[in-house]
């Protein structure tokens, strides 16, 4: 038997490394499979989207994604080119000659990932014969209506041609590698599998099917997940073929991963297997030169959107803006996955302990999630437009007032304050005032709701009547729509309208991983989780006080209902208390978490998922070290050592609390102080074994 080849974390350029150098590494070559490859259809497009740069790092051309052809997406996203790689286009060549378009190019994303796309549409008159081929190998029937279920039949069938075509060329040398991602590129492993290809296969899942429907049922998930009939469960929501192709490809891959602990302890369940690697999301971090530069993007983004909220509560505009807090929720309209039925009970108790306690802050909650809309409120516009027109009417009269002061200074006068301002301008400025009046509440919602008598936010609003009244220290806008710089009425992206906020809520019952909270961590603005979402879990794990670093997490697996509301509650509560100076302090230990989140960091679990499935596919060529898992240790922040230690116990215990005080603890806080010993908590996620004498680090290798 050939000596095994022993793999490496400390691999150059995240190329396996081994003693016997009679294969290179060059030969082998990296693919990754998803329908959402340059297909913006969920989150999964954002992992790909954000991990190219890295994996095409560390692969260079050695790094392919295959995914659908789709003429809207391609024409904005892709530059067609030649493939680099002559196995690669001598297979392509192969299934062109056989009527099947198939094209290559540059993804133009971050890393110019190599790109291979398959034509569904030119490929579905082959559909009843795969469909057989495919029930031959599995038993499974795909029923004729699913488009979604046929289509992935015909993009698995494409997929694992190419790759049979591919391997035939390098003589069962271990050359590929496939990480096909969900159950839509799933086909094309299990068909690899039942050809017996040469190929190590991963594959990822990011959220189980029936976990996604039962949750959506408001069933008790997570405590009855051993309690089940899953085929029972998956038939009678009528996607049991599907569930069987998840099922297969999770049972077929040589390894299995997942987007975080949660959901591996639901894939357990549900798909019966345990992952092998816990594979978290990332996102490219962009670290600002100036180290406070995302806290003046703050202050900018928020006046725009005070200037939104001047429009939206004119003639109510009753609070001071200085001292208004916005909240927000984002994401798809999921009623109870999404949290938003906790959030707005937890905002109606937020309302009663303000007015209760004669707080002086207000808290303006804006609820980011699509629906169906017929256009913007009339309302809404008419806030706008009057809010428009009375900064032309201040403008003007400043002009006028402006002139005359400027004339009366150069006479060498102090003018007359009384004359200053003359009939007309007294006039016009009544006239504006008048135009502020408003016979009725500012409205709860941006946009004509479709269906607004059946809308669950809408709904719950009026049970808990946040109308926007004036003693209501909690004011609420549903903005059904994606933002978009280009509105009328909120010109803003998403990206500055989170920049502007103070807090970001995500409530969820289910959450598979959850982007929304970790953006709103790379930019430095706190957010709410919970120990049901992959991102909750994560922070759990790697800082010691989440809520201290402005991570919030809200226990809804091993409470009830109402004290997960009252938890929640709790940590609004505790942040409407923080000072203006422990919210900037907040948001820069929040920002530092930004490593984290790093791709450059996390990209280490799919390197170990790479090299786990080599040494399980061609165990006589290739083996893993003993330390190679991805270890944690090092990788933990502390709790910080100065003030505020968290807004739920930070709150005043003493009615004398003196501003002394304050200053007491503002001079306990170091900025860089902290950030070092936060940076030091942060180990280089290649170090885990020294690198042979005389090698240089590449490029692959990323370091502090």
């Amino acid at each position: 038997m050939p000596l095994a080849r022993s793999l490496s974390m400390t691999s150059l350029n995240g190329l396996p490394q081994w003693e016997d150098e009679d294969l290179p590494v060059e030969d082998l070559l990296l693919f990754e499979i998803s329908w959402e490859v340059t297909n913006k259809v969920g989150g999964i497009y954002t992992v790909i989207q954000t991990k190219a740069k890295t994996t095409a790092d560390e692969w260079g051309e050695n790094y392919f994604l295959i995914g659908p052809y789709f003429e809207q997406n391609v024409k904005t996203q892709v530059e067609f080119c030649e493939p680099p790689n002559a196995a690669v286009k001598k297979a392509m060549d192969t299934m062109k000659s056989q009527g099947f378009q198939v094209s290559f190019g540059r993804w133009l994303i971050e890393g110019s990932p190599n790109v291979l796309l398959f034509d569904i549409g030119s490929a579905s008159w082959n559909l009843d014969k795969w469909k057989g081929e495919f029930w031959e190998v599995s038993n499974i029937g795909i029923p004729f209506h699913d488009q979604e279920a046929n289509d992935a039949v015909i993009f698995g069938s494409l997929t694992a041609w190419f790759l049979k075509e591919l391997s035939c060329q390098f003589d069962d040398k271990p050359s590929i590698i496939a990480h096909f991602h969900e159950w839509q590129a799933g086909v094309g492993l299990i068909l690899a599998r039942s050809q017996k290809l040469p190929v190590a296969t991963i594959f990822t899942t990011h959220a189980t099917l029936l976990g996604r429907y039962l949750c959506a049922a408001s069933i008790d998930f997570y405590n009855n997940l051993d309690q089940f009939d899953i085929d029972k469960e998956a038939g009678e929501r009528q996607i049991y073929h599907r569930y069987c192709m998840e099922r297969a490809s999770v049972h077929c891959s040589h390894v299995f991963t997942t987007v975080s602990q949660i959901t591996a302890t639901e894939a357990e369940h549900m798909l019966k297997r345990i992952p092998d690697v816990v594979t978290p999301n990332g996102l490219n971090i962009k670290k600002f030169s100036a180290m406070h530069e995302f806290q003046n993007l703050h202050s900018m983004y928020k006046a725009r959107i005070q200037e939104f909220i001047r429009g939206h509560f004119y003639g109510h505009l009753d609070f001071d803006l200085e001292n208004t807090l916005f909240f927000f929720i984002a994401g798809r309209y999921e009623f109870s996955n999404k949290g938003a039925d906790m959030f707005l009970e937890a905002l109606s108790r937020l309302n009663f302990l303000l007015r209760v306690h004669k707080n002086d802050v207000t808290v303006i909650v804006f609820f980011i999630m699509p629906a169906k809309t017929n256009n913007f409120n009339v309302e809404t516009l008419k806030g706008q437009a009057v809010r428009k027109q009375l900064w032309d009417t201040a403008q003007s009269v400043k002009e006028k007032f402006g002139k005359k002061l400027y004339n009366a200074l150069l006479k060498g006068e102090i003018p007359d304050l009384n004359k200053i301002l003359d009939r007309d301008d007294i006039t016009i400025m009544k006239r504006a005032i008048y135009s502020t009046q408003r016979h009725c509440l500012p409205p709860v919602t941006t946009h004509n709701m479709i269906d607004d008598s059946n809308d669950p936010i809408l709904n719950t609003i009026r049970r808990i009547g946040l109308f926007n009244n004036r003693t209501d220290r909690v004011k609420v806008i549903l903005h059904p729509e994606f933002l978009s710089s280009t509105s009328p009425l909120l010109p803003l992206d998403y990206e500055e309208f989170v920049r502007g906020c103070h807090l970001g809520v995500f409530p969820s019952y289910y959450e598979p991983w959850g982007y929304t909270p970790a953006e709103c961590t790379v930019m430095g603005i706190p957010s709410v989780t919970t120990n049901l979402s992959g991102f909750g879990c994560f922070m759990q794990e790697h800082v010691s006080d989440p809520a201290a670093y402005g991570i919030y997490i809200v226990d809804r697996r091993f409470r009830s209902p109402d004290e997960s509301c009252n938890q929640l509650t709790q940590f609004l509560y505790g942040f409407c208390q923080q000072s203006r100076r422990q919210r900037i302090i907040q948001r820069n230990r929040t920002e530092r978490l930004s490593d984290l989140l790093d791709w450059r960091y996390l990209g280490r679990y799919y390197m170990h998922a790479r090299h786990l499935a080599l040494s399980r596919t061609f165990p006589d060529k290739f083996e893993m070290e003993p330390n190679a898992p991805p270890k944690t240790e090092g990788f933990r922040y502390p709790r910080p050592s100065s003030v505020p230690p968290s807004p739920s116990v930070s709150q005043h215990s003493s009615p004398h609390h003196s501003e002394a005080e304050d200053e007491d603890e503002d001079e306990r806080y170091d900025e860089d102080e902290e950030a070092e010993r936060d940076r030091q908590n942060i180990k280089s996620p290649f170090s885990l074994g020294a690198l042979p004498q005389g090698k240089k680090k590449q490029h692959g290798e990323y370091r502090n």
